[in-house]
């Protein structure tokens, strides 16, 4: 068995989309990024790519590439499954927490389980999504940005 963790940041502006583990969810900001700065999924991977040894997502899918501008990160994740599928791992299980400010995104999280269930092939009871707040401090209490951490188990096939 294996351990990875993984965090990723993204910066939020008014004008984009805010994509949270798969699933588009109502908001007068969202995340910037190269792809769609879906912070969890791209926490997910760094957590999944970790585990494996292989680096982390800028190394896979570096932001230096247009072909991962604006990438669905739903994309990446099958990509980074794919990966560690080739190194011979399957999923045990997936902890992670979202912090953000607002939106609330308790009524979400059985729809980013569910993608993220299609995409990894693991049931969605071994799949934990939990979000909290920073009581209005720092750079997420104040709304300009997101934060996302990923742990996950992998396990030999």
């Amino acid at each position: 068995m294996r351990i990875g963790f993984g965090v990723d940041f993204h910066q939020l502006i008014e004008g984009r989309d805010l994509w949270i583990g798969g699933v588009l969810l109502p908001h007068s900001k969202g995340a910037l990024g190269h792809s769609d700065a879906d912070v969890l999924l791209h926490a997910i991977c760094d957590a999944l790519l970790g585990a494996a040894g292989l680096g982390d997502i800028g190394v896979h899918f570096p932001d230096t590439e247009m072909k991962y501008k604006n990438i669905d990160s739903k994309i990446l994740l099958q990509k980074t499954m794919e990966l560690i599928q080739k190194e011979g791992y399957k999923i045990g299980n997936i902890d992670s927490t979202v912090c953000l400010q607002a939106p609330k995104i308790r009524a979400y999280i059985a729809s980013m389980q569910q993608v993220i269930s299609e995409i990894c092939c693991i049931s969605i009871k071994d799949i934990s999504i939990k979000a909290t707040t920073t009581e209005n401090m720092g750079f997420v209490g104040r709304e300009e940005g997101l934060i996302a951490y990923a742990t996950v188990l992998l396990e030999q096939q």
